[in-house]
């Protein structure tokens, strides 16, 4: 296929930065919206232009191309990884091909963004790791895409907890919540799979919120204590299962390999304790992430169903009239809303992407690190992993005495 020559990025007088994607499914279409969007929201130094995407269905992915604002589709991965026209390779599939698309992008002199959790397991995010900072002297960047890093309120909070409104941290406690698997009926996707998915509530929520807790602390979890349960075991194939799926029954149905829910306790290296719930069984919560903080001095609150909001406690305040007060994120001076509307015009879960975009568009053209890095991620990936080894050992109970 005939490959375009770099030119000025889309008319700007700016240089193009050529994004080849990946996968176009919920993840693609995400990550499409942020690089259609950020170089018209943003004044970057580089221009993105949306290259090509990549899928298996010739016909699929050809229609995403023309739905999301692509130029060209790829049936193969190699083939994108190898164009010429590619400066950026931005890896939206699951997590079982995260590795090998990410190294062989990187040995080809790209740019990458891999899509969160970076692996699955921690030799490959190790792998990777190594891969990335031998890249690195070569001048590209590679970033994970934890995109709740990026909604204003959290990026706010972030800012907060190091200016020490909260003084010494004592406690965070976050929860992720969906119940999109509460139906035994819903058929066995990829995401029920080990060999595909890695895990399953730990590593498609609870590396959101192990990355989230880590992010806002400013400090890494030092150890973790678990429990994991898989509520419902076999479930029906899809109408049109994907290759590879084993343990099939004769009635039709597979074995669900991975988590359904994650309960895991743990401790930041400076004392303050933690505890995280992530399951997919929470009837009635679609995507319901909350976090908060409490410190000597105050506390914050996040709620992603309310993500234009923070609820502030400041501590030294008077007893008489503190409390917590709800502060509105849409204020010009609070992360990222220089370049949006007007105070009070709220944004939206997809403007986390363009966000992610913007930010690495930069570290690209400041030829620096971006975060949260591929380092970043392996280190969440060592979490993950910890707490998948500390619920095997707690899987026997304790009886308590009557």
């Amino acid at each position: 296929m005939a490959q375009p020559q770099a030119s000025e990025g889309a008319g700007t007088g700016k240089p193009p930065l050529r994004v080849g994607m990946v996968g176009y499914a919920f993840m693609g279409a995400a990550h499409s919206q942020g690089w259609r969007t950020a170089g018209r929201v943003f004044d970057l130094p580089l221009s993105p232009e949306l290259t090509v995407v990549c899928g298996r269905d010739a016909d699929a992915v050809r229609a995403a191309a023309d739905r999301h604002g692509w130029a060209d589709a790829e049936t193969d991965w190699r083939a994108l990884v190898e164009r010429e026209d590619v400066d950026l390779v931005d890896i939206c599939t699951p997590g079982d091909s995260h590795a090998e698309i990410a190294l062989a992008a990187l040995a080809a002199g790209k740019h990458v963004l891999c899509e969160k959790p970076l692996a699955n397991t921690v030799a490959e995010a190790e792998a990777m790791v190594r891969a990335a900072d031998e890249a690195r002297e070569r001048g590209k960047v590679a970033m994970v895409g934890f995109n709740y890093r990026r909604v204003p309120a959290t990026a706010l909070a972030r800012r907060m907890v190091a200016e020490g409104r909260l003084g010494a941290l004592r406690h965070v406690r976050v929860t992720y919540l969906q119940d999109w698997l509460v139906d035994p009926a819903f058929p066995l996707t990829w995401r029920l799979r080990r060999e595909q998915a890695g895990s399953g509530s730990l590593g498609d929520l609870g590396a959101h919120i192990v990355d989230l807790a880590q992010y806002l602390a400013g400090e890494r979890l030092a150890g973790v204590s678990a429990l994991t349960e898989t509520f419902v075991r076999e479930r029906p194939l899809p109408t049109a299962p994907s290759s590879g799926l084993a343990a099939v029954s004769a009635a039709g149905t597979g074995q669900v390999t991975v988590d359904d829910a994650a309960l895991f306790t743990g401790r930041f290296a400076s004392g303050a304790l933690a505890s995280f719930e992530a399951t997919r069984y929470a009837t009635g919560r679609k995507n319901a992430l909350r976090i908060e903080l409490n410190g000597e001095r105050g506390s914050l609150a996040f709620d992603l169903e309310r993500l234009n909001e923070l609820s502030y406690h400041d501590g030294t305040e008077p007893g008489a009239h503190a409390g917590f007060r709800r502060i509105l994120v849409t204020e010009p001076e609070h992360p990222y809303l220089d370049a949006w509307w007007p105070p009070g015009h709220g944004l939206g879960y997809e403007h986390t992407f363009v966000h992610q975009a913007r930010d690495l568009v930069h570290a690209v053209a400041e030829g620096r690190t971006p975060e949260p890095s591929f380092a970043d991620g392996l280190q969440v990936q060592r979490v993950l992993a910890a707490v998948e080894e500390s619920a095997e050992k707690n899987s026997v109970y304790t009886p308590i005495a009557a």
